[in-house]
C-alpha cells in the first residue's frame, strides 16, 4: 500500500504526459500518411508583417469563390491593421468594416459552375492542418484531362483551379513507374514539375507568399491560438510543480505512520 500510494502521483504525470505524446503523434500521421508527403509549413504566427500580407492574399484570391463566415473584417484589428486599413485594402464591393467575411457568389451559382459550392475556409486549417494547406497551393500542374486543366499532387483530381497560376506559373507534372519495393509490379511514383511557363514570381518567392497565406489562415481558423498555448505550457508547468509537491507530501505522510 505505501509503495502504491508514493508511486502514483508519478504515474499520473507519466500517463498523462504519454496520452499528450501519442495524441500529437496520431494527429501528425493523420495528416501525412498517404498520397504525396507533406512540406513543413513556415511558422509565421507572431509575425505581423506576414499575417497582413497573408489577408491581402487571402481577399484577393480565395475569397472570389471561397468564404470566412467565422471571421469579420474588424477582427482583422488583432494583427496590426486599422479600419481605414481594411477599407482601402480588403474592402471592394462595399462590404463595411464590421461585416462576416462572406463570398459574393451564391451557392446556386457555385453549384453551376464547380459542381459544388466550394467549402468555407474559416477552421480550414484546423482540419487539414498547416502542412497540408502548404503543400496543397504549391503542387498544381497542367492537367489537360480534367474539367478545369488542373490537377494536384496532394488532392488528386480537384474540382478547384489554380487561381494562383499567374505567380507560379504554369507546370507539368512529371511522373514514371518504378518497381515498388513492398508489393509486386510498379508504382506510378511523382519525380518532379517541368516549368512551362514562367510566373510573376520566381518558385522560392512563391513559396515564401504561400507561407505567409498559410499563416494567416492558421491565424483565422483560431485567433486566441498563441494565447492558448501560452497558458497551456503555465498549466503544465504549474502540474509538474505541484506533483512534486504531492508527492513529497505523500513521502512524509506515510514516512510518518510507518
Amino acid at each position: 500500500m505505501k509503495i502504491f500510494n508514493l508511486l502514483q502521483p508519478t504515474r499520473l504525470l507519466a500517463a498523462f504526459t504519454l496520452v499528450l505524446s501519442l495524441s500529437f503523434i496520431t494527429v501528425q500521421s493523420f495528416a501525412s500518411e498517404g498520397g504525396h508527403p507533406l512540406d513543413k509549413a513556415p511558422n509565421r504566427l507572431n509575425n505581423m508583417s506576414a499575417l497582413q500580407n497573408g489577408a491581402k492574399l487571402f481577399v484577393n484570391y480565395c475569397m472570389n469563390c471561397h468564404g470566412a463566415v467565422s471571421m469579420r473584417y474588424n477582427r482583422l484589428r488583432d494583427i496590426g491593421l486599422t479600419d481605414e486599413q481594411i477599407k482601402q485594402n480588403l474592402l471592394f464591393t462595399g462590404e463595411k468594416v464590421g461585416d462576416l467575411m462572406k463570398v459574393a457568389m451564391s451557392e446556386k451559382e457555385s453549384k453551376e459552375w464547380f459542381g459544388k459550392a466550394p467549402p468555407d475556409l474559416s477552421v480550414e486549417s484546423r482540419s487539414r492542418g498547416p502542412d497540408w494547406i502548404y503543400t496543397y497551393l504549391r503542387t498544381f500542374y497542367v492537367d489537360e484531362n480534367r474539367p478545369t486543366g488542373w490537377n494536384n499532387l496532394v488532392y488528386k483530381n480537384v474540382g478547384m483551379p489554380h487561381v494562383l497560376w499567374e505567380l507560379q506559373g504554369q507546370r507539368a507534372a512529371k511522373f514514371e513507374d518504378v518497381k515498388d519495393a513492398h508489393h509486386a509490379g510498379t508504382e506510378h511514383r511523382f519525380v518532379g514539375f517541368e516549368q512551362l511557363t514562367p510566373g510573376l514570381m520566381k518558385q522560392q518567392e512563391f513559396d515564401d507568399q504561400m507561407g505567409d497565406l498559410v499563416a494567416f489562415m492558421s491565424w483565422m481558423g483560431e485567433p486566441v491560438q498563441l494565447e492558448r498555448k501560452r497558458l497551456g505550457v503555465i498549466v503544465l508547468i504549474f502540474l509538474a510543480i505541484f506533483t512534486i509537491f504531492a508527492w513529497r507530501l505523500n513521502k512524509a505522510y506515510w514516512k510518518s505512520i510507518h
